[in-house]
């Protein structure tokens, strides 16, 4: 009986090691060239200070009970961290080209986990996003709530958004040959997750068509934990147990895929 408990015990800890160690393979690149945080964090700046402040005195976005600011404050951070991640899949046609992607093959690591421990490396990078939107929230006086079992659990959920999307990303890359390809993809999908979310407007204000996609999007389910878990007064909508959920089943659902199609780019 302890052989069978053990068994499964122990292949879930070489999972949890080996992704591991593809999260500080990844953790590696980002310390030798921090400035690609620093680039990426002006458009969420710009997205706060410019639209955010504009939105807030015009009133023209219905948000009752709470500022647009504060409203849109846990958008633009799911926005940032769908923008790191949905372009993550350019590194692994990169690593393609210079055989690096081969050598992961030919090593024992189950393909799952080379693809969780990259799709969380994506989730690392959002965190520095969601220190430097923290602290510009603070600034401009957004009512964040600021407690460390809330901010915990933005941890986590931003590590399984970053995942949900850095696989999506994963599995396009290994469907198709060029990074040119791969950007056009990445640019058709990134702007229609953005909008048909409820980011920047409550989904209550749009047509009935671009409500059934926006209940698909798991952008949606981000936000919706972001927001009850950041912003005092606006509770999540449609509950934090199920916004996990949406977005552990996607995570898990594309890690599965991924892994399926990862060997395909080492051909």
């Amino acid at each position: 009986m302890m052989d069978q408990i053990n068994g499964p015990l122990n292949s879930a800890s070489r999972f949890v090691i080996k992704s591991a160690v593809i999260v500080e393979l990844e953790i590696r690149k980002l310390l030798h060239d921090p400035t690609e945080l620093l680039t990426r964090a002006v458009q969420p700046i710009l997205w706060l200070l410019v639209f955010g402040e504009v939105f807030t005195q015009i009133r023209i976005i219905p948000t009752p009970g709470v500022r647009y600011i504060d409203f849109m404050t846990p958008g633009v951070l799911g926005q940032s961290v769908l923008f790191i991640s949905i372009f993550y899949g350019i590194a692994i046609i990169w690593e393609r080209d210079l055989g690096i992607v081969q050598r992961f093959l030919t090593t024992p690591t189950p393909r799952t986990a080379l693809v969780a421990g990259k799709a969380l490396s994506a989730g690392i990078r959002g965190l520095s996003q969601a220190a430097i939107i923290y602290l510009l929230a603070v600034l401009i006086g957004v009512n964040l709530i600021i407690d460390p079992f809330s901010m915990a659990l933005v941890i986590i959920f931003l590590l399984m958004g970053a995942a949900v999307f850095a696989t999506l990303s994963l599995i396009i890359a290994c469907l198709v040959r060029t990074q040119e390809r791969f950007m056009g993809i990445g640019q058709l999908l990134t702007m229609p997750l953005f909008l048909a979310s409820n980011a920047i407007y409550p989904i209550s204000l749009m047509p009935d068509w671009l409500k059934f996609i926006a209940y698909g999007n798991p952008l949606t389910y981000l936000v919706d934990a972001l927001r009850g878990l950041m912003i005092s007064g606006t509770p999540s909508e449609y509950g934090l147990p199920f916004d996990f959920a949406f977005l552990a089943i996607a995570m898990t659902v594309l890690i599965v895929i991924g892994g399926r199609l990862y060997a395909r780019i080492g051909q």
